[in-house]
């Protein structure tokens, strides 16, 4: 039986989680580095025993670490991340040029075929890479040197690259996303990017066919159908069925349209999930009621998922990387809050419990499915 490892980024600390495929009952082992901020934690889809990690404070900045091991053992690897070339310029809060200035690591997004190539978002916006384990990295200079980055602008959380999406069937395609910048995709293995945020629309930007300067929070899509994508935007549902060139709204019934986290089901391409909140000032759920909603009609519809999560007096929010699903039948979803509850379903949704309590604010959950040794 396959064994299942929930990976939760907290802000003091990471936490793994493990259990059999029947997802029952769970194990948990952490802090590692605790008092850290640990946002995020991924492992390897080619050897499930890699982990890579990013953690950081405001005394010791940024540091990676790696595991060969699914965690129970850490080490240092290279911590250089620094912009190659001539550094760029992005607009600052108050409209004037401001350096590029890295901050941190928010994202970890190892190769769909290489154990030691791994791509990494960071803060100010940049994307960088490693192909040997995280020994050195280097900046990926073709997202910068766009053209577009002098009306790049920080979201509330800063200037972040927060999503990259590798394409399975296409290996020259990428996709990204930054807060305040947009969407972008890169056909050359991320040689050069283009904007693809035709069709968003967005408070404070008056011109409705801006390329760039758009707060998407997370987008998300099924390897089986990577042309056909899902994004939760600073306000709005939206979906695009051709690889980014436009975008169409799919908000439909929800409470709600603002949220962080979109996830896609493992099996079934047109099933999403997202975790609506009251507004972009009020970060928790609307009515205190904590609901996933799901939709099987690709946006078209949804429904509230409610049963094991509190209907009352929950004021907790779940970010952007704190939603992850797991690769089993039937499918395993899962979410952490900044209450510090991990929530799973072992039933797609239909069913949730907390299956642990009282960690540090989640930061990122992700999730690996290990295969029993010998098969």
């Amino acid at each position: 039986m396959s064994t299942v490892r929930v990976l939760v980024g907290t802000r003091k600390g990471a936490f793994v989680l493990t259990s059999d495929g029947k997802r029952q009952s769970w194990q948990v082992t952490g802090p590692h580095f605790g008092g850290w901020e640990v946002y995020h934690i991924k492992g390897s889809p080619v050897d499930t025993n890699r982990l890579y990690l990013s953690q950081g404070n405001a005394w010791f900045g940024q540091i990676m670490q790696r595991s060969n091991d699914g965690g129970v053992t850490w080490e240092t690897v290279g911590n250089k991340f620094a912009y190659d070339g001539v550094p760029g310029t992005h607009q600052w809060y108050d409209g004037t040029p401001h350096p590029w200035e890295f901050k941190r690591v928010w994202h970890l997004e190892p190769s769909l075929t290489d154990p030691d190539t791994v791509y990494a978002g960071v803060e100010d916006a940049a994307l960088f890479r490693t192909t040997d384990g995280g020994q050195s990295w280097h900046e990926m200079r073709g997202l910068r040197e766009h053209g577009s980055g002098a009306h790049w602008a920080p979201g509330a959380g800063g200037l972040c690259l927060h999503t990259i999406l590798l394409d399975p069937v296409n290996a020259g395609r990428m996709f990204i996303a930054i807060s305040a910048a947009g969407a972008f995709r890169s056909d050359d293995g991320g040689t050069t990017w283009r904007p693809i945020n035709r069709g968003l629309k967005s408070e404070g930007i008056p011109d409705a066919d801006a390329e760039v300067g758009h707060c998407v929070h997370r987008i998300a899509m099924h390897p089986s159908r990577p042309h056909v994508l899902f994004m939760q935007k600073h306000w709005d549902v939206m979906r695009s069925d051709d690889a980014g060139e436009s975008w169409h709204e799919v908000s439909g019934n929800l409470p709600t349209d603002f949220g962080f986290p979109i996830d896609v089901h493992a099996h079934e391409p047109d099933t999403i999930y997202v975790v609506p909140i009251t507004s972009d000032s009020l970060h928790y759920p609307p009515d205190g009621r904590l609901r996933v909603f799901r939709s099987r009609t690709g946006g078209r519809e949804w429904e509230a998922l409610t049963n094991g999560l509190p209907q009352q007096d929950c004021y907790v929010n779940v970010l952007r990387d704190a939603m992850a699903v797991d690769s089993l039948d039937s499918c395993g979803i899962y979410f952490g809050t900044t209450g510090g509850q991990v929530y799973a379903s072992a039933d797609a949704g239909d069913n949730w419990t907390a299956i642990v309590r009282d960690l540090p604010p989640v930061l990122s959950v992700e999730v690996q499915t290990v295969p029993e040794a010998g098969r």
